[in-house]
């Protein structure tokens, strides 16, 4: 692993932080998605949109839980501070490996109303705005705190294996392996407290073998469902997001879900 000292790295991680809430995707960046067995498992987190964003070191204090599952084996990254790529690490065996990293929370606090509304519109938080006025809210000066929940599916070896639901607040579950199953649709869940979020709004950026990135957006079924097209040799990131009211001092919570993966070139 490549590290950098604890101080320039508590930096960066503090630059990131700070702008983190102003950018949308935070997702799992794996290096490759598919590697032969005993080859390093190697991604990197971003954060951005659209599949662009600068990848940033391990920061220690922001990370609630960070591992990898194989089957029924959960491996630990092993990472420490300052460390870019975030994970890079072998695996035994062969199969399907499911990378979890969640972060803390951390705090923003909206100085103009318009940013606000811009969020709440784009996520399609249907209520939202006219819910801030009721309770009384300051359309200046109030603070949300979010959590983000990145998963990955990375293939060692011939791949096989199933991604499931792994207890994280909220998550996006792949229901067909891309690696090893021949569909020309991926079928997801998304779940809010292990329980299906239904009318949820799923945003799945795409890109393809030429750098082209387009745009899916559509809602979860009363399954909490969602088939998004998927094409060969396209990279592809999937993104759900959760906004809960709070009491106190903090006005809002957002939750934000993000799954990648890639479909290999038939």
């Amino acid at each position: 692993m490549r590290l950098l000292s604890s101080a320039l790295a508590a930096g960066l991680a503090a630059a990131i932080l700070a702008t983190a809430a102003s950018a949308h995707e935070f997702w799992l960046s794996p290096r490759a998605y598919e590697v032969s067995v005993g080859r390093a498992l190697e991604a990197d987190i971003r954060t951005g949109e659209s599949f662009k964003g600068n990848a940033s070191p391990y920061f220690t204090r922001n990370v609630e839980r960070f591992e990898v599952l194989m089957g029924e084996r959960r491996i630990d990254p092993e990472a420490t501070l300052g460390d870019r790529p975030v994970l890079d690490r072998s695996v035994p065996g062969e199969g399907l490996a499911v990378v979890i990293y969640e972060t803390r929370d951390s705090r923003l606090t909206y100085q103009e109303w318009q940013k606000f509304v811009n969020f709440v519109e784009h996520k399609a938080f249907d209520g939202a705005l006219a819910r801030h006025d009721a309770r009384g809210l300051p359309r200046e000066g109030f603070v949300e705190t979010y959590r983000r929940y990145a998963k990955s599916l990375i293939a060692v070896g011939g791949g096989a294996g199933s991604d499931r639901p792994v207890g994280l607040d909220t998550e996006i579950v792949a229901l067909a392996n891309p690696y090893t199953d021949a569909v020309d649709t991926m079928p997801v869940q998304v779940l809010l407290y292990g329980q299906p979020r239904a009318n949820a709004q799923v945003e799945t950026y795409s890109r393809a073998p030429s750098g082209e990135v387009s745009v899916d957006i559509r809602r979860t079924n009363a399954n909490g469902r969602a088939a998004i097209p998927i094409r060969p040799g396209h990279e592809y990131m999937v993104d759900a997001v959760v906004l809960e009211e709070r009491t106190g001092e903090v006005a809002w919570h957002s939750m934000w879900a993000n799954l990648t993966f890639a479909v290999p070139a038939r």
